[in-house]
């Protein structure tokens, strides 16, 4: 054997050996799964549900038995030791065992958890009384499995959860179980299930109707930011009771569609604000309307008051998460959830001799309806809603700086479930605000100082943009903070850019225009070589940011349209003259649009660029669109202007 030879066996040999070692300190299973799910981090060995539905002197009684045993495939198995779950007034944690499980000579030596913590969650959902158990696995590690058994009792039968069949690891089995009393009706509604293979059966047996959903080997779903809600992804079931059979034999429905969804809703909140109206709060509603011309302008100003002097807090517990606090109590504590600023906002509107409804609706987290999914989990806040010469306005009163014509930009375009008492409701659709009420419109002139751009801008703000704009400067407390912001907001050209001075004209005004005045000055961006300066007037650049990656796999989502276009006025240097302009483009399909122009005068150039960001969301065929006519203008981007020296 020559030495070259040699030394290739003893390298193959030491690889061997090097191998064998490392997987002889971990089980056949983990070996097996490490070679069929080489970038996992974990694989799901079993994720079993049990949900068992019965009656019990003709009340619905349901309880949930969760199994889960997992292995963990590399290093990151430690930061996975903490572990949490989550319950409330409305789903009673019963029992709860979790394990590790460690290979050890051979086999897996089981370590139980001792040790449970229990906190408060707080969340800004519409009914809000989580807690979580918190505890650790311990001695978790590559090669790790774990155990955890659980099971709760669903106070509500209106709370059943959906069941998913996939996640953000593999699945090796997956299974559910239903086992419900035969005199209670189960629909069950399935969403994005069209390409996995789920095996069902259904059976009756002593009494029981038994559900079974089975599936196999799942593989990871990847996990993508900026993704409007995984509920448009992730194949899920959701159950839902429609009816049952009491102990006289009478039918009781339940969620068979919205009206009895709606009528349990109106049930909750039919007994609030039937005392009389604090007096403080009528002198205050009597200020805020007097000598106003119309009934909306009054509107007006009561919605303003409430969004200005009442603090959104989310807290609740058990119905308390469905049912509004009394409008007096909010007035004197000053502070309430989504519910308790739409209670007090109604009753302000009743002083005035007005109406306002309350309204029920869902964030565009959630992706149901409520025709598909007539169950709480189709919504998650409350709004008031006032009609005025035909048109609805969406009051949410938990927001800062909102205009009455905006709704919140997170219900744009959601069903609104609005009451009008008992079995009297009806579903409207939010508006989407059209991109052009959204707007950030710059004005610069500028002009070439040495190396550097010298120049007066102004930025004119308006819609969601403007409502950025002041909750973020609300929560600034020095001037130093304040100047860093918008150096960051208003930036040009280059991370150069800094800003001098400024000027805020209607700052926290709602109804007009926000207006930013100010100096600035950005080194080291102009180019000279010999007689020639070269300068690129493309100075932001904010359409590349609405480019998705090429190999995203989900939908992407945006908060909301907008506009942006930006004017800059360029005096050319005494004693050049133009040697090159950029010619101008324009690109423009539904989802977006832009374009760059130049305007040559004697002694300036004129250039402008716009932008229209026309969309909510993108599939990812209407990101391949946006993405190629964004190309063609960062392409633009590129393009600078040669001066000469005469």
């Amino acid at each position: 054997m020559t030495f070259k030879l040699f030394k290739k066996f003893l390298a193959t040999f030491l690889v061997l050996l090097s191998t064998n070692f490392i997987y002889g300190q971990h089980s056949s299973e983990y070996t097996n799964l490490k070679q069929k799910y080489p970038n996992a981090n974990q694989v799901k060995l079993q994720e079993e549900t049990t949900i068992e539905i019965q009656l019990k002197n003709g009340v619905v009684s349901i309880t949930q038995s969760f199994l889960e045993e997992d292995i963990y495939l590399n290093e990151s198995a430690t930061m996975r030791s903490k572990r949490s779950l989550n319950f409330s007034s409305f789903f009673e944690m019963e029992k709860v065992e979790a394990s590790s499980l460690n290979y050890i000579n051979g086999k897996y030596r089981e370590v139980e958890v001792k040790e449970f913590k229990e906190k408060d969650e707080l969340d800004q959902s519409f009914h809000d009384d989580t807690k979580s158990l918190n505890f650790i696995y311990p001695n978790l590690k590559e090669g790790s499995k774990t155990y955890l058994n659980y099971s709760e009792k669903v106070k509500n039968p209106r709370f059943l959860s959906p069941f998913y069949f996939g996640g953000f690891s593999p699945i090796a089995h997956r299974k559910v179980t239903i086992i419900v009393d035969k005199d209670i009706s189960l629909i069950f509604k399935e969403f994005n299930t069209e390409h996995v293979t789920i095996n069902f059966t259904k059976k009756e047996k002593r009494g029981n109707i038994i559900y079974t959903w089975e599936i196999n080997d799942v593989e990871e779903y990847d996990y993508e930011s900026n993704v409007t809600t995984y509920k448009n992804i992730l194949p899920h079931i959701v159950p839902i009771i429609t009816s049952y059979i009491d102990e006289n034999d009478a039918k009781v429905s339940l969620l068979g569609d919205v009206s009895n969804l709606y009528n349990w809703y109106y049930s909750l909140v039919k007994d609030i604000n039937n005392e009389a109206c604090d007096t403080k709060l009528v002198t205050i509603v009597n200020e805020l309307t007097a000598n106003k011309e119309n009934d909306l302008e009054k509107v007006r100003a009561i919605y303003y008051w409430v969004q200005q002097n009442i603090k959104y807090i989310a807290f609740e517990y058990a119905l308390g998460g469905f049912i509004p606090r009394e409008a007096n109590d909010v007035f004197q504590k000053k502070f309430g959830d989504c519910k308790d600023n739409s209670s007090i906002l109604a009753i302000m509107l009743d002083v005035a001799g007005l109406k306002g409804n309350l309204t029920w609706i869902g964030t565009r987290s959630i992706p149901y309806s409520y025709k598909d999914v007539p169950t709480p989990i189709v919504d998650n806040h409350m709004i008031l809603a006032y009609e005025y010469e035909g048109k609805t306005y969406f009051l949410d009163a938990t927001g800062r700086y909102l205009p009455i014509e905006f709704p919140s930009s997170f219900i744009q375009g959601k069903e609104a479930l609005i009451g009008n008492g008992e079995n009297d409701f009806r579903i409207a659709e939010v508006p989407v605000i059209e991109a052009k009420k959204n707007a950030i419109i710059d004005a610069s002139a500028i002009y070439i100082d040495g190396e550097s751009i010298v120049g007066k801008g102004r930025s004119e703000i308006s819609g969601y943009e403007k409502n950025y704009y002041f909750n973020y400067l609300e929560s600034i407390k020095t001037d130093e903070k304040r100047t860093s912001f918008y150096n960051s907001l208003l930036q040009k050209g280059s991370n150069s850019f800094l800003i001098d001075k400024f000027e805020e004209t209607n700052k926290y005004e709602y109804d007009k225009n926000f207006i930013v005045d100010y100096d600035f000055k950005i080194t080291n961006y102009v180019k000279s070589i010999d007689d020639e300066i070269y300068v690129n007037l493309n100075l932001n650049k904010d359409l590349s940011s609405f480019k998705s990656k090429k190999d995203r796999k989900y939908e992407v989502k945006n908060t909301y349209k907008s506009h942006y276009e930006y004017q800059i006025t360029f005096d050319i240097p005494a004693g050049y003259e133009v040697s090159y302009i950029p010619e101008n483009i324009a690109i423009e399909n539904p989802l977006i649009s832009s374009a760059i122009t130049y305007t040559r005068t004697k002694n300036q150039i004129k250039y402008n660029h716009n932008a229209e960001i026309n969309y909510l969301s993108l599939s990812v065929e209407e990101q391949k669109k946006v993405n190629k006519l964004i190309k063609k203008i960062e392409k633009n981007y590129k393009e600078i202007i040669v001066l000469k020296k005469k």
